[in-house]
């Protein structure tokens, strides 16, 4: 067994960690959680305690969190729990009437919430802190209806649905588990005999519950479903590439692609990650075909799938613009900022380093405007290939070339064997890899260079079909390039080995034809096309050792983009 280098190990957490959540779309046609009635939840004159991790958005309106409640609101229902537009909690049942907390919940901050009976009291404590106390000493209802979370009920007349995420929730009867003021939970909750209800666990499982009783996730009037997620409330950026993960994730490592017992002992508990293997970027954009260009950054858990979380805005709202990355930096460069005449396009660099979340910083400058390159990188360098570029004469062959890890102007590499714009890029550690693209027609054209030197590209092969707005990911040794126009609109995925020069090979399809798949990155493992040809938030992924079609991945939160640039801190599995 190998020694266990403390100077590469950070954060020993164990396996209790919080690791997942739901989240809850709202507005009229949100998502909800429905569980079967039982008199698990009739509490009768029994003790219980009610508990869950929140982060809530749009709190302006009255909304649920969950309820037992008949269609019609009037007639039927045991109680509920809800959001009053003064960001207080309010719980309600059809003997005792409400009773509202003290204190408020804030918007966007996840705030853990407890509701106790305690005898003949009712207690509020939010974050640990008693915020109100009330005296009841009645018979609680049993609902002959379904128990609902994220809706008033299951079929209820008013169409108001919650938003934002919810975490561990856990109702226990016949017990009140807190009595007085306490730090609140770290660690994900567990199953007690008196536990009735355990869920919104899981970063993968929306349905997943611990008690063994059947959830079952909807959207009503054809809206989004509930979605897991890795953000939870010990990783309030969605999930841990922070220095020191603590208990979120268990043990992290630097410097290794993957965890070897020769190298390190296997610590006592938790699982094990590697910092900066794992977040994918989304970085400016449009909101629709000829629409305002955005500033928005957005970031996803490339292994777990799921919804993408809120991370910054770039300096200038542009699209089509070039992104890549080393293991610890994302850039974008260039981009189109003006949506009509006269158009204006961009020279500037952006820079966020991946692990924080925040607004971009000026990095410098390209050699010339320009939008619609083929990008690449490996650790140390960066390349902008190819593009529309008015001051050097329209479409180019030109490849510009930036150290990532140094802010500044970037310089010459070389040429492309081509003048081309609208086309992809992927890349090994040692290779910059540009396919397909357009000028004066489609073309199936793959050319590479080499990160160690400056110079001119060389032909590597050809794809399949001729197309432009394809766009390639990677894992360390294969590429995968999707989509694009030829010039009608296809489904094509190719790939190719990276290190051995010749044409593309079938690798599967896309679920739809799109060319607006134009947000792509990867993890080592697999490669993930954001966006589509009807400029929707869906996002889709195959596993790149393999050959296959693409599946579902998750959803981009908030309005779909497009034609926005991607990369992640593990760029081609690097």
């Amino acid at each position: 067994m190998g020694i266990l280098r403390t100077d590469r190990v950070t954060g020993l957490g164990g396996a209790n960690a919080i690791s997942g959540s739901v989240f809850f779309t709202g507005g009229t046609t949100g998502p909800i959680i429905t569980i079967s009635h039982s008199q698990d939840f009739a509490f009768d004159t029994s003790d219980f305690t009610i508990e869950f991790w929140i982060k809530k958005q749009n709190g302006s309106n009255r909304v649920p969190v969950f309820a037992q409640q008949a269609p019609n609101g009037t007639d039927d229902y045991g109680c509920w729990i809800e959001l009053n537009a003064d960001n207080t909690i309010e719980f309600q049942d059809q003997e005792s009437g409400a009773f509202a907390s003290t204190g408020t919940i804030k918007e966007d901050t996840w705030t853990h919430v407890v509701m106790v009976r305690d005898s003949n009291t009712l207690r509020w404590f939010i974050d640990g802190v008693a915020s109100g106390t009330s005296s009841y000493s009645g018979t609680m209802k049993d609902s002959k209806y379904s128990l609902v979370i994220g809706r008033w009920g299951e079929s209820h007349y008013d169409n108001s649905y919650y938003a934002g995420y919810i975490s561990n929730l856990r109702i226990q009867k016949g017990v009140a588990q807190y009595t007085s003021a306490f730090t609140p939970p770290t660690n994900r909750l567990e199953k007690t005999p008196e536990t009735v209800l355990l869920c919104c666990q899981s970063s993968s499982d929306v349905t997943r519950e611990e008690t063994g009783k059947i959830l079952i996730a909807s959207a009503p009037t054809n809206g989004a479903f509930p979605q897991a997620t890795h953000h939870t409330p010990n990783s309030p950026v969605g999930f841990s590439t922070t220095t020191d993960v603590g208990s979120q994730y268990g043990s992290t490592f630097d410097g290794f692609g993957s965890f070897a017992t020769s190298t390190y002992m296997v610590p006592s508990g938790g699982n094990t990650r590697e910092r900066n293997r794992g977040r994918g970027l989304i970085m400016g954009g449009a909101v629709s075909p000829g629409a305002t260009n955005t500033t928005q950054i957005k970031y996803f858990d490339i292994a777990a799938g799921g919804i993408t979380e809120d991370f910054g805005q770039t300096t200038v709202a542009r699209r089509s613009t070039g992104s890549f990355s080393s293991s610890t930096r994302a850039l974008m460069g260039g981009g189109f900022v003006a949506p009509t005449s006269p158009h204006t396009i961009s020279d500037v660099i952006d820079f966020v380093t991946i692990a924080n979340t925040a607004n971009a910083i000026d990095f410098g400058n390209m050699q010339s405007t320009g939008y619609a390159y083929g990008t690449a990188s490996n650790e140390t360098r960066g390349l902008f290939a190819g593009g529309y570029r008015p001051n050097n004469g329209a479409v180019v062959n030109t490849i510009d070339l930036i150290t990532i890890a140094t802010a500044g102007n970037a310089s010459n590499f070389g040429d492309l064997t081509r003048q081309v714009r609208s086309f992809g890029g992927f890349s090994s550690s040692t290779r910059g890899v540009f396919a397909g693209g357009t000028y004066p027609a489609v073309q199936d054209v793959i050319d590479f260079v080499t990160f160690s030197t400056t110079g001119d590209a060389t032909d590597f092969g050809n794809l399949t079909d001729a197309r432009d707005n394809v766009y390639g990911s990677s894992s360390s040794t294969r590429g995968v390039i999707a989509g694009g126009r030829d010039p009608n609109t296809t489904n094509i995925i190719d790939f190719i080995t990276i290190a051995t020069a010749g044409n593309a090979i079938d690798f599967g399809d896309l679920s739809q034809t799109s060319y607006y798949y134009n947000a792509a990155t990867s993890n080592s493992t697999k490669a993930v096309w954001i966006g589509n040809g009807s400029i929707t938030n869906a996002a889709e992924f195959v596993t790149i050792a393999t050959t296959g079609n693409a599946t579902d991945f998750g959803d981009q939160n908030g309005t779909a983009q497009h034609s926005n640039g991607a990369c992640s801190d593990s760029h081609g599995g690097l």
